[in-house]
């Protein structure tokens, strides 16, 4: 059920599993670039039922039956989505402790957040097929998916997701990434700045990003980077090996979560 929250005077889309937040942590999910609530399929009910924790997911505006924005220039709209919708959202939602669960963009958008604001109910970072900085892999592949919007049958299977909304959604994505003051983005100044541990799911064989994703991270990070690399697996884990993704974010939300219920005892 959308439980209907409001940011901005926009609707966003969101949905909860399991417990709600005054009984246990949320594993909050961020969507990837193209991604809405009902794109994660089983994934958070899933992740619910291994965990025992909450899971929330929403839509970002523009995106499933969240209420359109216009178009933010290049890749600013991640920034802004770090900055101004999620902390909201968050507190809307009522979120007291949380690890962000993100997916491409939204796993982009979770180490922003995390590096550039000191939110303490935020303990950690799940962080699926993340980008830190443009891989020309990475450009390739949204160049095809702009053929297969524009040729293919692409746009029809996204209309299916984001109705009316689907060419903002899809250009805000897609014309952000191919734009030519993109070329050179980098987060490395907030990956800098993160303070709480990271679990990075990497396919061997994402079309949107390799391996060197983690490096980057382990470089420029000071926190604990833990890193599981899928053999076979494309750009959505959770989808495509959705057993060992649930299996490896379950087991670092435990680890995390049981170190941070064991500080606060002692207190």
């Amino acid at each position: 059920m959308d439980l209907g929250l409001t940011v901005d005077g926009r609707h966003i889309e969101a949905v909860w599993h399991g417990p709600a937040p005054d009984i246990a942590p949320t594993l909050v999910l961020l969507h990837e670039g193209l991604g809405c609530v009902a794109m994660w399929r089983d994934f958070p009910a899933q992740l619910a039922d291994r965990t025992g924790y909450g899971v929330f997911a929403y839509s970002r505006p523009g995106y499933g039956k969240s209420d359109p924005i216009p178009r933010p220039p290049a890749l600013r709209y991640m920034d802004d989505e770090a900055f101004a919708i999620l902390p909201a959202v968050l507190d809307q939602a009522g979120v007291r402790k949380a690890i962000l669960v993100g997916h491409s963009d939204g796993a982009s958008i979770a180490a922003i957040y995390a590096g550039g604001r000191q939110d303490f109910r935020v303990r950690a970072l799940a962080l699926m097929a993340p980008h830190f900085f443009v891989e020309d892999l990475s450009l390739r592949s949204i160049m095809a998916a702009k053929q297969a919007y524009e040729a293919g049958d692409l746009r029809a299977r996204l209309q299916r997701h984001h109705g009316d909304n689907v060419d903002t959604a899809f250009y805000m994505w897609n014309a952000a990434w191919l734009d030519a003051g993109s070329r050179n983005w980098r987060i490395d100044d907030r990956l800098v700045h993160i303070r709480v541990p990271i679990l990075i799911v990497q396919g061997d064989d994402d079309p949107y990003g390799t391996p060197e994703q983690i490096a980057f991270a382990r470089q420029e990070t000071s926190c604990p980077v833990d890193a599981l690399v899928l053999t076979g697996c494309r750009h959505s884990p959770h989808l495509e090996r959705p057993q060992k993704t649930l299996a490896a974010v379950a087991d670092f939300a435990h680890r995390v979560l049981t170190v941070h219920e064991g500080v606060a005892s002692l207190a």
